[in-house]
């Protein structure tokens, strides 16, 4: 997605969510990421509601949710374990808006060589919305 269709989406009352930073710590098989978000979440109506580590291949490897929107707190990190991965295991990192799906701007990378920006198309893995664990509810 170019920078002018998210101004659309912005004015078009959807949201957009981006993953800007991705910090990891931990042993193999067993990482904490520490994942910063930016989103234009305005209540439980439109909020960043999960971010997901994804295998390049398109399967889910880890998925955090977030339980409740963050208005006044942008952008925000949230961290999520145990993330089943190898040092050299290549993953995407990118986060979900409950009212318009995944994000493009996401972070690519391995916890050996660090993650560096890049983008996904929205049609990557789509099948993944569906997948256990969801949110239960917004809780603000």
């Amino acid at each position: 997605m170019q920078e002018d269709e998210e101004i659309v989406l912005e004015n078009s009352g959807m949201g957009v969510v981006s993953v800007t930073e991705v910090a990891a710590q931990g042993d193999s098989n067993n990482y904490t990421f520490n994942v910063t978000l930016s989103s234009n979440d305005t209540g439980c109506q439109q909020y960043a509601d999960w971010w997901e580590v994804v295998s390049l291949d398109g399967n889910l490897i880890y998925r955090r949710i977030l339980a409740h929107s963050h208005v006044n707190e942008q952008p925000f990190t949230r961290s999520g374990a145990p993330i089943p991965i190898a040092e050299n295991t290549e993953v995407y990192i990118r986060a979900h808006m409950n009212n318009s799906g995944y994000g493009t701007k996401a972070m690519k990378g391995t916890v050996m060589d660090g993650f560096n920006a890049t983008e996904v198309s929205k049609d990557f893995a789509p099948d993944l919305e569906t997948v256990e664990p969801l949110p239960a509810n917004c809780a603000f």
